[in-house]
């Protein structure tokens, strides 16, 4: 248990990593009873900041409402809350917009958005900084100067991705740029193949992870994917999970190959949900690990594509090696670029 004092204190210096400054405003969000105790660390944050700070808090959906899904949010159907948020200059999210259109509206109004629904065990592990920034930007300006990414490992895969159709996104923990998102904790890079640029074969091994599952595959799982698709889906049990998981959307689009990209945080555990004690969240610590390879399918409307299917996979995958054309960025699971490396990896 965190006092609460250190949590300020913890909350203040990302809000400073953020650059709040006097003047300022800046909204929480939140949905029903979820992370109140982090809006009041945000805003009392806020104010020692010289900041003015409100909160909004959205209802929990109602129990007919169906279930959640990327993408879907409550402030659908309040667009007086969104035009609130847009007159922000920071938003801090707690209840995870990400990949909805009200997202994209306040960010087009040139709002800097900061999701937080980690647990505060990871949030103070995993505190950002611009060291880790700075490797992670210069990983981004690697992969934005593709034209090809081409991934494999012990398992059989070898696929390979067109690049150039779609921006590249560092993710590094924090923002103070207007109009831009991040994710804390984080510390990795991604970007999006063309529509139907992604052709080859992934195969999955005992210890790669699925999200939002929050779980380690334990046995051989095999696609296939042909311009930009996935057309099949081969193995035992992790793979009956897959299909069951893709096919319960009754929506084909959730068969798309969305973001790829890879780790750069040496702090993140990948044992880290094996732990008795996990405290929960969404699994940004492993998406996060150094050196893992992570493929996602689905949504690609974050990078500005055409697919807004609410089916989302995240895989980060252990021992993988990834070249950009042809050079080599990644090797077994270790950072071959030195620039990119962790400065205990040197």
């Amino acid at each position: 248990m965190y006092d609460q004092s250190l949590i300020h204190g913890l909350f203040r210096d990302q809000l400073t990593l953020c650059g709040v400054h006097e003047g300022e405003r800046v909204t929480v969000l939140s949905r029903g009873r979820e992370r109140l105790d982090y809006a009041d660390a945000f805003m009392y944050a806020a104010r020692s900041l010289g900041a003015t700070t409100f909160h909004l808090r959205l209802p929990h959906p109602l129990p007919d409402a169906g279930t959640w899904s990327v993408g879907s949010t409550e402030l659908a159907a309040s667009p007086q809350a969104v035009e609130a948020l847009k007159q922000s200059d920071m938003l801090i999210d707690l209840a995870f917009l990400l990949f909805s259109p009200e997202q994209f509206a306040v960010q087009a109004a040139g709002t800097r958005i900061l999701t937080v629904v980690e647990p505060i065990e990871l949030l103070a592990r995993l505190t950002p900084s611009p060291a880790l920034r700075e490797r992670v930007e210069a990983a981004a300006g690697l992969l934005e100067k593709a034209s090809t990414l081409r991934f494999t490992n012990e398992h059989g895969t070898d696929v390979t991705y067109r690049l150039g159709a779609y921006p590249t996104v560092p993710e590094y923990g924090y923002t103070d740029t207007p109009g831009r998102w991040d994710h804390w904790p984080a510390g990795f890079v991604f970007t999006g193949a063309a529509d139907d640029g992604v052709d080859g074969r992934i195969v999955l091994g005992p210890g790669d992870v699925l999200l939002p599952q929050n779980s380690y595959v334990t046995d051989r799982v095999e696609f296939t994917i042909e311009k930009g698709f996935i057309t099949d889906i081969r193995g035992g049990f992790d793979a009956d999970l897959i299909r069951s998981y893709i096919t319960s959307f009754d929506d084909p689009r959730g068969y798309g190959m969305s973001h790829i990209g890879w780790g750069l945080d040496e702090r993140a555990h990948w044992h880290g949900l094996a732990q008795p004690s996990f405290p929960g969240g969404m699994g940004m610590e492993l998406r996060s690990v150094y050196g893992n390879v992570m493929f996602s399918i689905g949504p690609n409307n974050e990078l500005g594509g055409p697919n807004d299917t609410a089916c989302h996979l995240d895989i980060p995958m252990r021992g993988c090696s990834l070249f950009l054309d042809d050079e080599p960025v990644v090797i077994d699971g270790d950072i071959a670029v030195p620039d990119l490396r962790a400065p205990s990896r040197r």
